[in-house]
């Protein structure tokens, strides 16, 4: 990648990194610790604050911690909008999806209700609350996500944490307790929980 010199290049990589992070599911301090340092070092980074960001190692180093590539930090830092000397106008980028490339994110889905039918959550959320969530938002660790399986199945479960290839959370029927390890390329979508409606 080549040496950037302006602020504009430091915080659009920082950017892109952010949101290789968020794809993968990771807060700063969970990327920060498979790094190796604070999530306040790695919020450095995002923020475009640190010069090292520019050095090709870092860059394998950071990127291999969220799972992603150094290629990928590319791409996404020239996604859609940027208006980029080096680029003929229009021209678009593309951005990283996760498991492909498309053109552009789509914009935030509305928010959508699911009633509970069981207590597999409680006391989290328990039979007959309903949940508001959002597809297209990825959940927090900690938050409740809804995951559309790739065969149609719905299941609701409390997010703790995913890589690549496996998504993990608890809930379902062994209780919050039972923690689930989910293979991505079974799942369609995973969408966080933003609201609990109890009756």
């Amino acid at each position: 990648m080549p040496r950037f010199e302006s602020d504009d290049d430091a915080r659009r990589l920082g950017e892109a990194l952010a949101a290789l992070r968020r794809e993968a599911g990771l807060s700063q301090a969970e990327a920060g610790q498979r790094a190796g340092m604070t999530s306040q070092g790695w919020g450095l980074y995002e923020a475009g604050k640190r010069s090292g960001l520019f050095r090709p190692d870092v860059q394998r180093r950071l990127t291999g911690a969220i799972g992603a590539t150094v290629e990928a930090l590319a791409l996404v830092q020239g996604a859609p909008g940027e208006d980029r000397p080096d680029r003929p106008a229009g021209e678009r980028g593309v951005a990283n999806a996760g498991r492909g490339f498309i053109d552009a994110p789509p914009p935030p889905a509305a928010v959508r209700r699911l009633q509970l039918s069981n207590d597999d959550l409680a006391p989290w959320a328990a039979s007959g609350v309903v949940l508001e969530y959002q597809p297209g938002r990825w959940p927090r660790r900690d938050q409740g996500c809804v995951i559309e399986m790739a065969d149609g199945e719905v299941r609701v479960r409390l997010y703790d944490r995913a890589d690549a290839e496996l998504l993990v959370v608890r809930g379902g029927p062994g209780g919050l307790g039972a923690e689930e390890r989910i293979a991505r390329a079974d799942t369609r979508t995973v969408s966080a929980v933003v609201a609990r409606l109890e009756r």
